[in-house]
């Protein structure tokens, strides 16, 4: 699901389109429980067992409680609050050099050890297919380890009634600053789960998220016309203290925009998005042509995440995921090649399991791998893929780089997209000092729309706020811009990035892969970056 389309969802009021398949609802109050951890080894036992005596030579067991909290408005309204639960447990395992996998809601120890037993049939069945053979690279056992999402206030016993004070007083502040329409809400997110393997590990984690999007839009009553302006802040594995903005925190953009590096002030990002909603009704229309691009981090993630983070998946590059997502320009003859320049000497691309507040940070992926961070391009050359277990032999490698994930027990576990991020300039360069060496471009401010072939080579994308750049000052807002890439020629184009001051991450809880369909959350940090000659076209519709 993109963002716009749960902006959608919640904007008509359909809470129960937002519960999974697989959950069901519960009181705010059920959403503080939590397993016991000797339960959840207890019945990882079981399933180890069971799975070994059926003949496994391997075997993981995920224990997952999976926890979302829906709290949506619409101006002076409460359109729903929706809190849901999802427990059970899901079972991986070889045997005959094949995967099977099997899962079950029902947590009696027999129903588990069947569910094992089910795990190991299926894997002798497809064993029969023939095929190659899993080489899965060795791990060594961590023990019994816990990890925690460090926050200071869990979301999830925040009184409802406080979340509600605090959407609804951002609604009016909108209202009163010149918003026709707002939609506000907060979607909270707790993932306990508890990893065991034949390896001698068991985990227990406890994961928090959070997100806070708002929809503003304003219209001319006179001529009908309506522009509209989304929140600039970003989903982060952070507990309620996220929405106690600190001053420390605070970045000013141009247009009277405010983004926040770690927090996130809701009220003063909706009066600022009425007053520039309101700014873009009479804001001129961009004149195509080649620009250089000065880019928010609030708008480069997600070019981040389509050009580089997709691309450089490991099993999408190999065309795994050919029929439903596509390829990779990225093939590996060019990584092999050791020398192809995915960007200028400015671009260095790393992906990481471990940086704070990102929506990716765990301690172990859903392999019991340990995270690390890694380099995906260094200096503008492409050095490394994203891959697991049974992928990194291809790459030479003897170790996951731990970027495993599923988005449910009932769900079997595979490659998904790391925080990969741009690493900050080395030099300390701000924004301001940035866009004094621009003669003739355009300061772009947060995520909108895109679109990108199935290779992730040519893409087009937009954005919420754009302000013209004359002679190294940002002057009036322009409005119908969208540029046009090559994903090679882009990131070579970038000729400066800020340093680290500016860093900031921007993200999704929808990530969306695989068949059946699973969805993860994933952070894409970056200081504000240049590019030059860049093509901007004008998306406004000829009527005629």
């Amino acid at each position: 699901m993109q963002r716009r389309d749960f902006i959608k969802a919640a904007g008509i009021g359909a809470g129960a389109l937002l519960v999974p398949a697989w959950s069901r609802a519960i009181a705010a109050e059920a959403l503080l429980v939590k397993l016991d951890v000797a339960v959840k080894k207890r019945l990882a036992d079981v399933a180890l067992d069971a799975a070994r005596e059926a003949g496994a030579s391997y075997c993981d067991v995920r224990i997952g409680r999976y926890l979302n909290q829906f709290v949506i408005t619409r101006e002076d309204k409460v359109e729903n609050v929706v809190n849901t639960e999802s427990t059970g447990i899901g079972v991986r395992v070889i045997a005959d050099g094949t995967w099977g996998f099997a899962a079950t809601s029902d947590l009696a120890s027999e129903a588990v050890a069947r569910a094992a037993r089910q795990a190991v049939a299926i894997a002798k069945a497809n064993a029969r297919l023939g095929g190659e053979r899993v080489q899965l690279a060795g791990t060594k056992g961590v023990g019994e380890v816990a990890w925690s999402t460090p926050i200071e206030r869990n979301a999830m016993e925040v009184p409802v009634k406080e979340k509600v004070d605090l959407l609804l007083g951002v609604n009016a502040a909108a209202m009163q600053a010149g918003a026709n329409f707002v939609n506000s809400m907060l979607f909270l997110v707790n993932e306990q789960k508890y990893f065991a393997s034949t390896d001698g590990s068991y985990i227990d984690q406890d994961i928090h998220r959070i997100w806070a999007p708002l929809s503003i839009t304003a219209v001319d009553q006179a001529s009908g016309k309506f522009r509209t302006r989304d929140g600039l802040s970003a989903p982060m594995g952070m507990g309620y203290e996220y929405l106690a903005p600190k001053k420390e925190h605070r970045i000013e953009l141009p247009g009277g925009a405010v983004a926040y590096s770690q927090s996130y002030d809701m009220r003063e990002d909706a009066v600022a998005a009425a007053k520039q909603a309101r700014e873009k009704l009479k804001a001129p229309s961009v004149k195509p042509g080649k620009y250089d691009l000065v880019l928010d981090p609030s708008h480069l993630w997600l070019t981040i995440h389509e050009s580089v983070g997709h691309p450089l998946e490991l099993d999408r590059v190999l065309g795994y995921e050919a029929n439903f997502a596509g390829t990779s320009f990225a093939t590996l003859d060019k990584w092999k090649s050791k020398d192809f320049k995915y960007g200028s000497d400015k671009v260095t691309l790393f992906a990481d399991k471990v940086q704070p507040h990102s929506l990716g940070a765990v301690g172990y992926d859903d392999e019991g791998i340990k995270t690390k961070r890694w380099d995906l391009v260094k200096d503008g050359v492409l050095v490394n893929y994203q891959a697991i277990r049974d992928q990194v032999h291809i790459l030479g490698e003897k170790e996951s780089q731990g970027c495993c994930y599923a988005d449910s027990w009932r769900s079997v576990q595979f490659q998904r997209m790391a925080n990969v991020s741009l690493a900050a300039g080395k030099a300390p360069l701000t924004p301001a000092e940035m866009v004094k060496d621009v003669e003739n471009g355009i300061y772009i401010i947060g995520d909108g729309s895109f679109s990108i072939d199935q290779q992730r080579y040519n893409a087009q994308f937009g954005g919420q706020l754009f302000y013209e750049i004359k002679d190294g000052k940002v002057t009036r807002m322009l409005e119908d811009v969208a540029y046009q890439i090559r994903t090679p020629e882009f990131w070579n184009a970038c000729s400066a990035v800020c340093g680290d001051g500016d860093y900031r991450f921007g993200g999704s809880f929808f990530d969306g892969k695989g068949q059946p369909m699973q969805t993860s959350a994933v952070s894409h940090g970056s200081s504000t970056a240049r590019f030059d000659g860049i093509n901007v076209i004008n998306t406004a519709r000829s009527i005629g």
